[in-house]
C-alpha cells in the first residue's frame, strides 16, 4: 500500500479495500445463486414412488416430421424392480419405447416388447443411441424452448405426468442428460 498511498491515507485506503472486498464477494455469491438457479430449471425431475424421472427432453422437429424421440433417466430408489409399461403424450397420436443399436455394422430400431425394466436401486437411462421413447403421429412440430406433456406408467409406481423440454435439432450436450 506504500506504493499508492501517503502514510496519512493508509487506513482510509484499507477501509476502501476491505468495502471492495466484501462487495465483490456479495457479487461472487449472487453469481453463484443466479448459476446454481439456472441448472435447477434446466434440470427437471419427476417422482413417482420409489422412481424419480430425470430431465426429459426432445429435440425440436423440422417441419413435415411425424415422429420425435423422447430421452430422460430412471432411477429406482427401492428395494423392488419395477417396469416403464406404456407411454401417451398430447404431442402424439401414439408414443412407444424403443431401442437403438448396432448388429453386424448394421444399425437397428425396434420398439421394445412388455416394458423397460428399471432395476431395484438402479438407474435406467433413454438417451440417442439406446433405449428412447418414440412420439409417433405428432399433432404438432416440438419447437425448440416450449414443453408439452407426456405420462409415463410403470408396472408398481403408476402413473406419472411428465413435462419433456424441447431442445435443439443439433442435439446440443447428450451425455448431459444421460447421466
Amino acid at each position: 500500500m506504500s506504493y499508492f498511498f501517503p502514510d496519512a491515507a493508509r487506513p482510509m485506503a484499507g477501509s476502501i479495500l476491505r468495502g471492495i472486498e466484501e462487495r465483490v464477494g456479495i457479487a461472487v455469491l449472487a453469481l453463484a445463486l443466479l448459476f446454481t438457479g439456472a441448472q435447477c430449471v434446466l434440470a427437471h425431475e419427476f417422482k413417482v414412488g420409489d422412481l424419480e424421472i430425470g430431465h426429459p427432453w426432445s429435440r425440436a422437429t423440422p417441419a413435415g416430421a411425424k415422429v420425435a424421440g423422447g430421452y430422460f433417466t430412471i432411477t429406482n430408489k427401492g428395494s423392488a424392480p419395477d417396469r416403464l409399461v406404456s407411454i401417451s403424450s398430447d404431442v402424439s397420436e401414439k408414443a412407444e419405447l424403443h431401442e437403438m443399436g448396432v448388429k453386424d455394422g448394421v444399425m437397428t430400431m425396434r420398439p421394445v416388447a412388455g416394458g423397460l425394466e428399471i432395476p431395484a436401486g438402479g438407474k435406467v437411462a433413454l438417451a440417442p443411441g439406446g433405449y428412447h421413447l418414440m412420439f409417433m403421429g405428432l399433432k404438432r412440430q416440438p419447437k425448440q424452448g416450449e414443453k408439452f406433456s407426456a405420462t409415463l406408467t410403470f408396472e408398481k409406481a403408476g402413473a406419472v405426468s411428465v413435462d419433456f423440454a424441447v431442445e435443439g435439432m443439433g442435439g446440443g450436450a447428450v451425455d448431459d442428460h444421460a447421466n
